[in-house]
């Protein structure tokens, strides 16, 4: 196969010996090509470039965002998605059962390779970007905004910088009294249904939403790559609420749609958000802005996708 290897020098786990152990690993079978991010969003160009020039697999060392970016530039082509991890969390690779080491990673990939194992998978879009596993609205965005902030903190401290941040947006940097925004749902049986007076919403395309080191936060066990989105919106940020939702969250089992102050909706595949004032969002974790509001889809079939051959995504397909 042609694969074109779309490397991001800036991520946490992506040094040079990683480059080149990986890149020889993968030429063993194949015809490779090594190219580097300079960017945010020079990973959506490069990939589009791979498709058109007829490559068969991008495969993206780096995080989650890279591979997002490289996803958005492979949507609706006959070129596959790869990835390997190499950023501070790498959320996707884990879910569909990759190792989170970089070098481990590939000889599971080479293996994936060698059994064709690739998959024409659903992605979520929000305001016509695709995500591969969740976007965050509110709170869960303003988190990501203070970690983008310590960029290289967050290269060598990784996680605890996410739950130091948590606090500190909780305590110091989010208005946790106003309302920011309102839901609806305009399709299915629940169809114009307004959750309103929401500080906080995920909606996953898959589970876990994340990890906390080794731990996944498995809070829509049901969710996958062949399922639509499930939207989960939180109606409150006083610390009991908050207290809850964490503790189910770390409990998984889908057990944060129990709690009073949440709202939990399944198999979705249309929303709506209308802000009472600008809000903040992330997707797949990069923090992208104020908006007022978001429209949000979910869209089967639009992505083929390298699964690891003993990942639950390949098996279930």
């Amino acid at each position: 196969m042609r694969l074109v290897l779309v490397a991001n020098p800036f991520s946490s786990s992506v040094t040079a010996r990683a480059r080149v152990v990986i890149r020889k690993a993968l030429s063993a079978d194949h015809d490779v090509e090594l190219v580097e991010t300079q960017r945010r969003d020079h990973a959506t160009r490069l990939a589009r470039g791979a498709a058109a020039d007829g490559a068969d697999v991008v495969v993206v060392l780096g995080g989650d965002g890279t591979l997002n970016e490289a996803a958005n530039g492979l949507v609706g082509t006959g070129t596959a998605l790869a990835t390997l991890p190499g950023g501070s969390t790498n959320v996707f690779a884990r879910t569909i059962g990759l190792a989170n080491d970089p070098i481990e990673a590939t000889g599971q990939l080479l293996d994936a390779l060698a059994a064709r194992s690739i998959r024409r998978v659903g992605l979520g879009s929000v305001n016509g970007r695709y995500f591969l596993f969740h976007i965050g609205l509110g709170f869960d965005a303003a988190v990501i905004e203070q970690v983008e902030r310590r960029p290289q903190v967050k290269r060598y401290l990784g996680h605890p910088l996410f739950v130091y941040s948590a606090f500190s947006t909780w305590f110091r940097h989010f208005d946790r009294t106003r309302a920011r925004f309102s839901v609806r749902f305009p399709d299915g049986p629940d169809a114009d249904r307004v959750v309103d007076d929401a500080s906080f919403a995920v909606v996953l395309n898959t589970n876990p939403y994340t990890y906390l080191g080794n731990r996944p936060l498995d809070i829509a066990p049901w969710a996958s790559l062949d399922t639509a989105l499930t939207a989960i919106t939180i109606r409150s940020l006083r610390l009991d609420s908050i207290l809850r939702v964490a503790g189910a969250a770390v409990a998984g089992g889908g057990r944060v749609g129990r709690v009073g102050t949440v709202d939990e909706r399944r198999d979705v595949s249309a929303i709506e958000v209308v802000g009472h004032g600008p809000f903040p969002y992330q997707v797949d974790g990069d923090h992208l802005g104020d908006v007022e509001s978001l429209t949000i889809r979910h869209r089967a079939g639009v992505l083929d996708m390298v699964l690891p051959t003993r990942s639950p995504a390949a098996q279930d397909g």
